[in-house]
């Protein structure tokens, strides 16, 4: 079950849907990261931000990632999300998709969670995914009963990543 973290805000609708995006970027991170932000902004209501998170590529010979966590909420299914805003916009910012799932990156967006249901099963494995969605569904549970700030923690001492407190998020 996802933690009740929504907030109330005058352009949900009754209709909305309770998304997690997990945002990640490893060319010019800096830039790209807000910058999507921004642009999702002008497309669903951006509800909550993580803080950003600097970890090592999955694939050992692509430059750093910075990785953070959305909640947001949409009239739009999953799909329509997917298909009418999130590839869109990966496109728009320069994202090339290749047979190569770990390649370097200007921008990728994927749904976590939608409403309750969990859409990641690599949530619970990494800690690039784990710690950003914690800081917005900490009490998210998996479907043994783990909570996911828990598994989150115990992923930060595994596994190096580290706050990158230099990069704000600024929402509208």
């Amino acid at each position: 079950m996802v933690a009740a973290i929504w907030y109330k805000d005058e352009k949900m609708s009754t209709s909305s849907h309770q998304v997690c995006l997990l945002l990640g970027s490893n060319i010019a991170p800096e830039h790209n990261l807000p910058l999507a932000v921004t642009l999702l902004q002008r497309q669903v209501t951006v509800l909550k931000a993580s803080s950003v998170w600097e970890s090592a590529s999955v694939d050992c010979c692509y430059p750093d990632y910075l990785n953070m966590a959305l909640a947001v909420a949409t009239s739009l299914t999953e799909v329509e999300l997917k298909h009418q805003i999130l590839r869109p916009l990966e496109a728009q910012m320069g994202r090339v998709r290749t047979e190569d799932k770990n390649a370097s990156r200007t921008i990728d967006i994927d749904i976590i969670l939608y409403d309750d249901q969990e859409y990641d099963p690599d949530l619970w494995l990494h800690a690039h995914r784990a710690i950003p969605v914690s800081q917005l569904f900490p009490d998210h549970r998996s479907e043994s009963g783990l909570r996911l700030a828990d598994v989150a923690q115990q992923l930060a001492i595994s596994r190096g990543i580290t706050l990158r407190e230099d990069i704000s998020i600024s929402l509208a």
